[in-house]
């Protein structure tokens, strides 16, 4: 009867293991309830049937855990929860060279504190110094670094 209850515990602390890793992750409930199972079922084993008994019960559950876990992640079910996109977007980039501080240009989208500007013919992303900027709206760029544009927006003059 006692190496039903082994046998149980093992099969039990394994399928808390699956449980912990697949289903509930991060709850480590499951997890630790688990891990205490397989050492309780290794306690019995080595307590009630010897050395011999202990030691193959410890090495399937230290080779079972780990191939159980893999195993799963690499089956049909497994792979539908592992997250497997990859990123293929690029940062948009513009010619430094047609960009230069002082030039003007208009807003193509709200500058909320970024949004898309065209200057020179260029279409860029570019960033506001403080005040949100509509859309058609004249701007200046005031700095040009790597990757990035800082605008404001032109004053207009207003006849008095």
């Amino acid at each position: 009867m006692d190496i039903f209850i082994i046998i149980f515990l093992v099969f039990l602390g394994l399928l808390l293991l699956l449980i912990e890793f697949a289903v509930i992750p991060g709850t480590t409930i499951a997890g630790v309830i688990g891990g205490i199972l397989l050492v309780a079922s290794v306690y019995l084993a080595f307590s009630n049937h010897g050395t011999l008994a202990g030691i193959v019960t410890l090495i399937f559950v230290i080779i079972a855990a780990p191939a159980i876990i893999v195993y799963f992640f690499k089956s049909k079910q497994g792979k539908k929860m592992v997250l497997q996109t990859q990123i293929d977007s690029k940062v948009e980039t513009f010619d430094a060279d047609k960009i230069k501080p002082g030039n003007t240009g208009v807003t193509i989208s709200r500058l909320a504190p970024t949004g898309k500007v065209k200057i020179n013919g260029e279409m860029a992303e570019a960033q506001s110094t403080g005040p949100l900027i509509d859309s058609n709206q004249k701007i200046v760029v005031t700095n040009v670094y790597s990757g990035k544009i800082i605008v404001e927006p032109i004053k207009e003059k207003k006849d008095e």
